[in-house]
């Protein structure tokens, strides 16, 4: 690739390396334009570490609310209380992230399957260690605003806060782009009244830290079977219970597996953080049903998005998209007091609809 061609990112990875030739990347990742450089002056041995250098991706829809500065500020605050998360190397202004190198969790274990004990007790031990982390212990700045910082322990005001950002942030601010798909598929203001009625009524619960994205592809494992956390850019400070909910949405483990996680969870959080688990029997539901609620918002404007102009006709790329998103539908379809959830034909025809509304004609890329 030559230097003209090269993206800001890659262009800048290719600096910091010294030589164009050992960047690898882009990395798989939504956020950011991430690279992989060598650098031989920074810490590890004999300089055999590889870092991350990355970039944020334009134009991208962002759907997640953060609440600390930076991640790079983070990791090290956790170093000694987080087993295996990235070391930071500050590099001519820039701080970098080591790479991990091994291989996701998804990539050996993927969606569905289960996860073997000796990392699942992995994951455990480190539903411990966060519990242990508190805002009060946790010198890094953070960007939240005070109405996003309920008081410790109020597990329903986090719960709003949280309601809210999707609201606001999902929903409203998509509005004047999405609001007729938004329509068809039944989704309109009643439906997070309804939502708040859903989960209104959470226990107290002391907060911690939560890394918020704990699924398979966030999990690296090592030539040593050692399980590594990284993506911390979505962390916070809240409920516990979120956290579970969170990594069992996203997880998707087999029953039988989940009900182990559940148990190891509470052992964990309880020991670290006593009262943490509290009402966590009547609660889970109530938070799993909001992460599906949520969902519902995020999915379809990026299965929307997702489609462009291929949305302006049915095909198989639509009819695929229908049914992930009927899916989701049925899944929210409590939490969000839906009395009935369109079918995938219907959901299809809604897509194309937006579509040629939205999406300028012509060939799709590729078909010249």
């Amino acid at each position: 690739m030559s230097p003209e061609s090269a993206s800001p990112a890659r262009r800048r990875a290719a600096e910091v390396s010294g030589d164009e030739s050992t960047v690898e990347g882009p990395l798989r990742g939504y956020h950011h334009e991430t690279y992989v450089v060598p650098l031989p002056g920074a810490p590890g041995a004999a300089g055999s570490a590889r870092w991350k250098c990355r970039e944020p991706r334009s134009n991208l829809l962002w759907f997640d609310r953060r609440c600390f500065v930076s991640e790079e500020l983070l990791l090290p605050a956790l170093r000694d209380r987080i087993t295996h998360v990235p070391d930071v190397f500050e590099f001519e202004g820039l701080h970098l992230q080591r790479f991990i190198e091994g291989r996701t969790l998804g990539t050996l274990h993927p969606a569905g399957h289960a996860v073997p004990r000796e990392l699942l007790r992995q994951i455990v031990r480190l539903f411990g260690q966060t519990a242990a982390v508190t805002s009060g212990t946790l010198a890094v700045e953070r960007l939240c605003s005070p109405e996003d910082r309920p008081e410790d322990g109020d597990s329903d005001g986090f719960m709003e806060r949280l309601v809210c950002f999707t609201e606001e942030r999902v929903y409203a601010a998509n509005l004047d782009e999405f609001g007729s798909l938004f329509a068809e598929l039944g989704l309109d203001d009643d439906a997070f009244k309804r939502l708040r009625k859903h989960v209104a009524g959470l226990r107290e619960r002391p907060f911690c830290l939560l890394h918020a994205d704990l699924h398979r592809e966030n999990l690296v494992v090592d030539a040593d079977r050692r399980l590594w956390t990284i993506d911390w850019e979505l962390a916070m400070v809240g409920d516990p219970l979120y956290e579970l909910a969170t990594h069992l949405h996203l997880m998707r483990y087999p029953s039988w597996q989940r009900r182990q996680v559940v148990e190891g969870w509470r052992r964990a959080v309880e020991a670290a953080r006593p009262g943490g688990t509290h009402g966590w029997r009547h609660d889970l539901d109530l938070l799993l049903g909001y992460k599906r609620a949520q969902s519902v918002f995020t999915d379809v404007v990026r299965e929307a998005v997702s489609l462009g102009r291929a949305g302006r006709s049915p095909g198989p790329r639509v009819a695929l998209a229908a049914a992930r998103l009927h899916g989701v539908l049925c899944a929210a379809a409590l939490p969000l007091g839906l009395d009935s959830v369109p079918g995938p034909a219907e959901i299809g025809t809604a897509l194309v609809r937006w579509s040629r509304t939205h999406t300028e004609e012509g060939p799709l890329p590729g078909t010249l």
